[in-house]
């Protein structure tokens, strides 16, 4: 199936948050609540400005996936679970990668659908870091496309 991939704009960033809370809540299973809470701001206030930003919406307009892109690294990428196993993760990483030149991804070594995932489309783990970018104890598998 073929989505429209557009970029989003910041009046859109709380509703990214709400798909972003969703995902993670479905898929990172080892972060506690107060983990989630604390990343919430920052991903409203600060992450989303930093990256090239751009999603898919469904037929009522609402973020079914966004992507965030910034200096050949996808930053971020989260689908809602109702949107789960249709491609549309697919097609955002496809996009990225041919359209926004993304060679590189890094990944919560805790979640293996998304390092599964990465590897099913040709990222290959090169390093690991045993803390994530701001020092919380969660592992980073640090992907490249090859």
């Amino acid at each position: 199936m073929s989505y429209q991939i557009e970029k989003i704009q910041k009046p859109d960033h709380p509703e990214v948050v709400e798909v972003w809370e969703a995902s993670v809540r479905a898929t990172h299973h080892f972060l506690p609540e107060s983990d989630i809470e604390y990343f919430k701001p920052l991903i409203l206030d600060q992450y989303l400005d930093a990256v090239d930003l751009r999603g898919i919406k469904d037929e009522n307009n609402n973020i079914l996936a966004f992507l965030g892109v910034a200096e050949e690294n996808i930053e971020m990428l989260f689908v809602h679970p109702k949107a789960f196993g249709k491609g549309i993760g697919r097609s955002l990483m496809n996009f990225a990668i041919n359209e926004l030149n993304a060679t590189k991804v890094d990944v919560n070594e805790d979640n293996p659908q998304a390092v599964g995932f990465y590897k099913h489309i040709g990222f290959k783990v090169v390093r690991r870091s045993p803390l994530d970018g701001l020092g919380k104890p969660y592992p980073i598998l640090h992907m490249e496309l090859g």
